[in-house]
């Protein structure tokens, strides 16, 4: 694949059967924001962290993003950076302000629903636990985000089955081409 990308993972990291983790092991220049508590996250600490991840990057990067870290987006892109991405590819973002959301978040509620200041496409699963499809309908709507459906995979990770997930990484390279030819 011919991007730069920069790996955001949710609440508690990726494990070993995480697509995030298969497409960092198949491509080793990818890059994967780290952050000090995965299993406590503060929205401010963490979005300084991607902040200086961002920084690291030789150029302006592609966020691939799943759950909370789709929310960290958000709050990175209102945050005021001086810095640029190309694009962000947000899967499964979680719904922190849902009373079924699965661990206590420090400062991502609200979620920021304004315009992203880069392309974005949104891929969210028809029965995932962690967001309704009404609500990422509005945060699609809302960060001016393409939306792909996928009917029935879940919360889209190694638990649902979707290890290496090859579909996705389509995605993710139509989304690159598309940036490169409209940049």
């Amino acid at each position: 694949m011919k991007c730069d990308v920069l790996i955001l993972a949710g609440l508690w990291n990726s494990g070993p059967e995480h697509w995030q983790t298969h497409w960092q092991a198949r491509y080793p220049s990818w890059t994967k924001a780290e952050h000090r508590d995965w299993n406590c996250p503060d929205r401010d600490e963490w979005v300084a962290e991607l902040d200086a991840a961002i920084a690291a990057c030789r150029g302006a990067p592609i966020l691939v993003a799943h759950s909370l870290g789709c929310m960290l987006v958000a709050h990175w892109a209102t945050s005021g950076s001086p810095y640029k991405v190309a694009g962000a590819f947000l899967v499964a973002p979680s719904d922190v302000e849902a009373p079924s959301y699965p661990a206590p978040v420090n400062g991502f509620a609200p979620i920021p629903l304004a315009p992203l200041p880069f392309p974005s496409v949104v891929v969210a699963s028809s029965d995932d636990p962690y967001v309704s499809n009404d609500r990422v309908d509005a945060f699609a709507s809302n960060w001016g985000s393409r939306l792909v459906r996928i009917v029935d995979a879940g919360h889209i990770n190694g638990e649902s089955g979707h290890g290496p997930w090859p579909e996705g990484e389509r995605l993710l390279q139509d989304f690159c081409d598309h940036i490169k030819h409209t940049t």
